[in-house]
């Protein structure tokens, strides 16, 4: 990631984090450039998915496969083994 100076324009340095929960950190930063010397405070937070994680996508498939009834997991795993 990075981080440039809204003063001087320089690439400014993330010198540390702090991680308030999964979705939020507070970045402390500091610009590159030693004539400025600015420092400051970024938030980084989650927005939202484009793309759901592939295990999560198996988790639920298997999660939802295990509440069918017994017959009805078997023909479906017969119809998808005719396919």
């Amino acid at each position: 990631m990075r981080v440039v100076c809204k003063f001087c324009g320089q690439k400014g340095r993330i010198v540390s984090r702090d991680v308030l929960s999964t979705d939020f950190v507070r970045l402390y930063c500091q610009c590159g450039s030693a004539q400025c010397g600015h420092t400051w405070v970024a938030h980084l937070t989650f927005s939202h998915t484009l793309s759901p994680c592939a295990q999560v996508v198996d988790r639920l498939l298997f999660d939802r496969l295990r509440a069918l009834p017994r017959a009805q997991q078997r023909d479906l795993f017969d119809q998808l083994g005719t396919l």
